[in-house]
């Protein structure tokens, strides 16, 4: 291909129809392109206008990906003008059946797809990569996508959405991001009997060659892209908690289904104490399901009570889990090391509502996937017990939502402060409205990745995710939670995440863990790292 056409073709120069006139004859680019030069707002009211044709939201998620390849600062500047529609057209709740169809919908590839058979020689593999510093990789397995279950190479988008949301949401230069799928088989035995499957047809490695795997990954990723933070997303529940507790020590990494869904949820519950009252740690915790994010969140809410004073074991037993095979016991004997902690000495009960009306809980957090599991009664039970009761339905996709915002609203009388792991639209309740707040990690992952590319830490951990979820709750003003909502508007993402994220960095300077010089001014500092989806003149 000569290097007019590569041009064309390469998604992070390509200006399509903007190139001047100047830049046609420099190129040799004239007479490959209709003669009108446009702008790049007409452009994108050709893309708005393209979008309104298409019949549904993934056909729409289908073209977007597809402007990404072709051109990606007309892509970026289509997500950033209008981030509550756009969003959720290239993540959730969309993503969820372009997983689903991946095989079938594939037009091209997109980042890289590491599989077991790689298995010393990932290093070389990674060299592939055309991008020399990469600053960040979101890799998955396919194992638990968005409560698809083990979705194995379908799940290749997730990482694509990921890393385009650290740019839609928080500005993160897009040139340093690879998306990886690690392809370890799968146990779908319906995926790998599909002709379109794009994945390996093998079952799952065992527990011992996956851990081989993933040191050599981890290792691989060290030495091709040195300082790359590795973002771990949508690994299977017991290996999403072993892999960050394995390397958390010893490598720059970090889990969003555990800490970024942590961290926006204590945001949104600090929030919500704002209109309650009371401390966090005076707070009654009681979770409907008990895997990795489940756990994940008990773990954060109980750091951050131990930092506002509470004695570590009496936080914890202000926290109750229950899952598919009811109520966490001591007399358990299929808990894993992260759910024996939270197991409480009471008798059996599998009965979600009875539980409630036992333990009391100030608040309810559903991350169980199980569609409708806080019923009429669970819901009523919690009004009586609290004034204000605060009601998290995060499992997604929205099929999956413990209860939608109208049945909380109405089931409690309109008391109910709710947030979702969807966004649910407006409610009104007699003469007032409800606000229903999304409980969406990208108020967070975004804002953590800015400061992590910013600031240059070696390691991030637990408690870098708990002053993100302080920060958040901080961009909600008076008069918004006043209407109910518990997390910032995301009309203005940007401006939100920059605020998170630089007071990320500042936190970092403060406890010397910044791994570059601090600035004298921050602010404007930050500001000039922004990426802004500008067409650059090559004049």
């Amino acid at each position: 291909m000569t290097n007019n056409y590569c041009l064309l073709n390469t998604a992070a120069q390509n200006k399509d129809t903007a190139f001047s006139q100047q830049e046609r004859a420099d190129a040799r680019l004239e007479g490959l392109l209709p003669p009108t030069v446009d702008s790049l707002e007409t452009q994108m009211q050709r893309v708005l206008e393209h979008l309104d044709n298409k019949p549904d939201d993934i056909e729409k998620y289908i073209y977007l990906q597809e402007l990404a390849d072709r051109n990606e600062t007309l892509f970026f500047a289509t997500l950033m003008s209008d981030p509550v529609t756009f969003i959720p057209l290239v993540y959730d709740p969309t993503i969820a059946e372009a997983c689903r169809k991946y095989g079938h919908l594939y037009r091209r590839p997109k980042g890289m797809y590491l599989t077991r058979q790689m298995k010393g020689r990932l290093k070389e593999v990674l060299r592939n990569w055309p991008q020399k510093e990469v600053r960040f990789i979101c890799v998955s397995s396919g194992g638990r996508i968005l409560g698809l279950g083990d979705i194995g190479a379908n799940g290749a988008p997730i990482p694509v959405g990921k890393l385009q949301l650290y740019t839609a949401c928080a500005a993160v230069p897009p040139q340093g991001l690879l998306p990886i799928h690690l392809d370890i088989g799968t146990g779908n035995d319906k995926l790998r009997e599909d002709p379109l499957y794009t994945g390996l047809r093998e079952t799952k490695l065992g527990q011992q060659q996956l851990d081989e795997l993933l040191d050599e990954f981890v290792a691989a990723v060290e030495d091709v892209f040195p300082g790359c933070c590795i973002h771990f997303e949508d690994w299977e529940g017991n290996d999403a908690i072993r892999y960050l507790q394995r390397y958390q020590q010893r490598a720059l990494v970090y889990n969003d289904d555990i800490q970024g869904t942590a961290s926006v949820v204590l945001a949104g519950l600090l929030t919500a104490l704002e209109t309650t009252g009371g401390e966090l740690a005076d707070q009654r915790v009681l979770f409907a399901g008990a895997g990795s994010a489940g756990t994940g969140i008990a773990n954060m809410l109980e750091e951050a009570m131990t930092q506002e004073g509470a004695d570590r074991d009496e936080a914890r037993k202000a926290i109750t889990l229950f899952d598919k095979e009811g109520l966490l016991t001591a007399d358990r004997d299929d808990l894993n090391p992260s759910q024996q902690v939270y197991a409480r000495k009471m008798s059996s009960e599998k009965d979600l509502q009875k539980v409630v009306e036992q333990v009391k809980p100030t608040m309810l957090i559903g991350v169980s996937t199980q569609g409708g599991l806080f019923s009429e009664g669970v819901v009523k039970a919690m009004s009586e017990l609290n004034e204000r009761p605060v009601i998290f339905a995060l499992s997604n996709p929205t099929e999956n939502a413990e209860c939608t915002a109208k049945q909380a609203y109405e089931w409690s009388d309109g008391k109910a402060l709710f947030a979702a792991g969807v966004q649910f639209g407006e409610e009104k309740i007699g003469n007032e409205t409800r606000y229903p707040g999304q409980a969406n990690n990208f108020y967070i992952f975004p804002a953590v990745s800015l400061a992590i590319y910013a600031a240059r830490p070696t390691r991030v951990d637990d408690r870098l995710f708990i002053e993100a979820a302080r920060l958040c709750a901080k961009q909600v003003s008076k008069a918004d939670r006043e209407k109910g909502k518990l997390y910032p508007s995301q009309a203005d993402i940007v401006n939100t995440e920059l605020a998170i994220a630089t007071g990320l960095v500042r936190y970092l300077f403060k406890h010397d863990l910044a791994g570059v010089k601090k600035p004298e001014d921050i602010d404007g500092w930050m500001q000039s790292l922004l990426y802004q989806p500008r067409y650059v003149s090559s004049a």
